[in-house]
This record gives structure tokens, sequence and C-alpha cells, in this order.
């Protein structure tokens, strides 16, 4: 029986998020003379790019052009990893290169962020877009997460119900994103607490500490 693997990008394959919040913080200030803290943009980790940017403006009562915040995210984020390409997360290559050897197992992408960027992160770990049956990012849907649709459209190009679908997350907004869409959700503490991921089917501190064969009985009836 086929079924897959999900990754989202962001906090799971590459540790992204201390470097999101850094650039985003030098953008507020670039922009509106404003000094935010990083970890003001914790509860929007998995929202897409335009929503991480709005959510802090929002608190701060900033009216951000949020086209403009997110494409000077963008290329200082992008300046960042060209030059130093982030290392995959524990586990992450280990996992991938076992589904690829098991005909049974495909494999996807789904992230709220935008394609350019992600591809760049994706493919500086030393994953290749082209190992992957399904690639979807935030330029493919309106609604992001924890809308369900990012997850919905994944298994839509896979050509498998989402219970097939094994999601690996590491934000709150994407464990709900990956349950409403009716997949089972691992999630790694890479980002948020343990508790924040209550939701998760699975937490682990690492991907590094599951195996395929160990994801197999969440899909796949014994």
């Amino acid at each position: 029986m086929e079924w897959a693997l999900v990754f989202d990008v962001d906090g799971v394959i590459a540790d992204t998020e201390a470097l999101n919040a850094r650039v985003t913080v030098e953008v507020f200030r670039e922009l509106h003379g404003v000094d935010v803290l990083p970890e003001e943009f914790r509860p929007f980790i998995g929202t897409g790019d335009e929503r991480y940017c709005e959510g802090v403006a929002e608190k701060y009562g900033i009216a951000l052009d949020t086209g403009l915040a997110v494409r000077r995210r963008a290329e200082r984020f992008l300046d960042v990893v060209v030059r130093d390409p982030l290392p995959a997360m524990p586990g992450v290559l280990e996992l991938v290169t076992a589904a690829r050897s098991a005909p049974e197992v495909k494999l996807a992408i789904a992230t709220s962020g935008n394609r350019d960027k992600q591809v760049l992160v994706i493919e500086g770990t030393g994953l290749r877009l082209a190992w992957f049956d399904a690639v979807v990012t935030g330029d493919d849907v309106r609604r992001k997460k924890p809308d369900p649709r990012i997850y919905l459209l994944a298994a839509e190009r896979l050509g498998l119900p989402p219970a097939r679908c094994v999601v690996f997350e590491d934000a709150p907004a994407g464990v709900v994103a990956a349950k409403r869409a009716g997949a089972r959700c691992v999630a790694v503490t890479s980002s948020v607490s343990r508790e924040a991921l209550a939701g998760a089917d699975v937490v682990v501190e690492s991907l590094a500490d599951i195996s395929l064969d160990g994801l197999r009985p969440l899909v796949v009836p014994a």
C-alpha cells in the first residue's frame, strides 16, 4: 500500500526559525524604526510569510506594507543562505534516503513559505527538489496554515488520501493544518515546546529519533 512522508521546511528540513526572526527584526527597524523582539514572531511560525510580518505589526499598531516587508525579508534571508547554506536538521536526510529506497513510499514538501526562498533552503541542505513527488508552497494557496489546504493539495498531487500521509511539522499552526486535513502528524520540538505541539500524533525532539519502519504503523494497518 502506498503512503507518503510530507515535510514542512522551516524548522523541519532546516533550522531557519532564528534566521527568519532576525531578518524580520531588521526589516521592522529599516522600514518603521521600530525595535521588535525575535520571540514576538514565534506565535506566527508556519502561518506564511505575510502573516508572520502582519501579526507583529498589528501588535505595534504599524501600518505595514506587507508586500514590501515580505520582499525585504526574503532579500535579507537569501543573502545569508546563499553565502552560508543551512544544514539539514538531524534525521531528515536519513528519512528521505530510506523513503527513496522504498517503492511504496512517496515524498512531498508542503510549506507556507514562498517558493524561491524555500527551494534555496531545501537544496542548500543537500536535498534535491526532484526527489519529491509533490511540492506545495505558499505560492500555490491563498489560505495558509492552520488552514488545511496546503496538506489537502499535497495529498491530491501525490494521488493519496490524506490519511496515508505522515506530515512532519514544528509549529502549532502546522499541526492543526495537518490534522484538519486528515493526515497523521509527527511534530519536532525544534521551534516550540512539546506542550504547544500536543495535538500531533507523535512528538519527538529530533527526526533522528524515528525511522521509516517506526512511522509505517501510523498509516498502514497491521
